[in-house]
């Protein structure tokens, strides 16, 4: 296993070498799900008013427009969950079309259910209301159809991004997926050197799919690594139990078979979730918490006159490094920005308000910006410093399951936090005491977990290991 060399940690303040990553296809998908849902709530009101003016001789007759007023929710709720708004509706218009058919079927065969059982059924028309279901079924199929069209002009056909990585395996070339070789671009799955580990993560930034066709002897290292990306990866293999397997996928047209050995630990509706949720609660901390933050900045800048934030590269999501933010409560020349040596203490690095800072945990709300940001999350696995130890050991030589806790952003607190598995790790099992609470954490992740986190953080500010 190669370690990171004494030099690499003095370099961290220089960011690594820039790679290229792929655009980010997510929000146009999400736009793209959001015009869906408001076109479809359109063409319905619209058919049914159509419908009331050719049968009933009046536009929007009231009876015929309470029909598609009450079957809309049941349509949304259908739709929903039968992935009407989904990718592969995007990228197959005929799909889109099936389902969104299916579901307002279903739906309106749910309200006449319901019409029967509550003697309701009188109430509507039957001939506007059948109108009313043909005019919604063609519009919503033509519009499906003319998206696809936009997709393709627009978009130029590409909804998702797929990376092929050759490393020396069998050929494997897919239409509209970008190409390179793990050499080209110094990948080495055998490494856990974090430059290296931090270079593959831009690389696979905003990827939805990755596949690598490799030898058989590295394809545990590539499952390893694709698992700690936190992405949907695949390996071009014959199935194998020992690699983790979750699925298996056949590419028809290239005769070829891949194992997916990851599908990141979130999917769509729960990534979604969870940044409404930090953006809600970092933008209402920092608002409320503004006059704190600013008496603590004049204070430190009072004190030494030195810088009043620290800016620290630290691991993140997809084992990248990024530049977390804390208030500054060391002297200006003894900054440690290795993260070598652990605070302590009676540590005599620290300014007066520092010490302060440090045992209230007030030198952690900066890093508020960083969750607005995108780099971090209110609640998630607390980000380390590349040169932190334990037992003289670095984190991922002790378990090298330690890059799997950066399959999701790192976050302000933590399970491990609220457990009490903080401050200096001087012997390996603070390490992997933290590491299995982060691991318990992603695969278990739920939205009321993440709120019970912080409700729990806000009584362990102050605690026995705060330094």
């Amino acid at each position: 296993m190669n370690r990171v060399t004494p030099k690499q940690l003095q370099a961290i303040g220089v960011k690594p070498a820039k790679v290229r990553a792929a655009p980010s296809l997510e929000r146009q998908r999400l736009r793209a799900y959001g015009l869906m849902v408001v076109a479809d709530a359109i063409l319905l009101g619209f058919s049914f008013a159509l419908a009331a003016l050719l049968w009933e001789g009046r536009w929007g007759e009231p009876r015929a427009m309470l029909a598609g007023q009450v079957m809309l929710p049941a349509y949304f709720t259908i739709a929903l969950y039968n992935s009407t708004y989904g990718v592969t509706a995007l990228l197959d218009w005929w799909f889109a079309s099936r389902k969104a058919v299916t579901a307002l079927v279903i739906s309106a065969g749910l309200i006449n259910f319901i019409g029967f059982y509550t003697k309701t059924n009188s109430d509507f028309s039957r001939a506007s209301v059948t109108l009313g279901l043909v005019f919604t079924a063609v519009l919503l199929v033509a519009f499906r159809r003319g998206m696809a069209l936009v997709i393709a002009r627009s978009w130029g056909g590409r909804v998702i991004n797929r990376l092929i990585i050759d490393d020396g395996g069998p050929s494997f070339h897919h239409a509209g997926a970008d190409h390179i070789t793990a050499a080209e671009h110094g990948i080495d799955p055998t490494s856990r050197d974090p430059f290296m580990l931090d270079r593959l993560g831009r690389l696979l930034r905003n990827q939805d799919k990755v596949v690598v066709s490799c030898q058989r002897g590295l394809r545990h290292d590539w499952a390893f690594l694709l698992k700690c990306a936190g992405i949907h990866g695949e390996i071009v293999s014959e199935p194998t139990h020992s690699l983790g397997a979750v699925g298996v996928h056949r590419y028809d047209r290239l005769d070829r078979t891949t194992l997916v050995v990851s599908i990141g630990p979130l999917g769509l509706r729960a990534r979604i979730l969870k940044r409404v949720f930090d953006i809600v609660i970092a933008a209402a901390g920092l608002l409320a918490l503004s006059p704190l933050l600013i008496v603590v900045a004049v204070l430190i800048k009072l004190e030494d006159g030195g810088p009043v934030l620290f800016i620290q590269q630290r691991l993140g999501r997809g084992n990248q490094f990024f530049d977390m933010v804390k208030f500054r409560s060391i002297r200006e020349d003894k900054l440690d920005h290795s993260g070598k040596r652990s605070a302590t203490r009676d540590d005599d690095r620290f300014t007066r308000i520092g010490a302060f800072i440090r045992r209230t945990s007030i030198d952690e709300l900066p890093q508020l910006i960083n969750v607005l940001k995108g780099e971090m999350s209110i609640v998630g696995p607390r980000p380390h410093a590349l040169g932190s130890t334990a037992n003289d050991k670095y984190f991922w030589d002790i378990d090298r399951h330690y890059w799997q806790r950066h399959s999701l952003k790192p976050g302000l607190t933590g399970l491990a936090q609220v457990r009490g598995h903080r401050g200096a790790t001087e012997q390996e099992k603070d390490l992997t005491d933290r590491l299995q609470s982060d691991l318990e954490y992603i695969a278990g992740w739920s939205l009321q977990r993440d709120l019970g986190i912080v409700l729990r953080t806000a009584m362990v500010l102050r605690h026995a290991k705060a330094f």
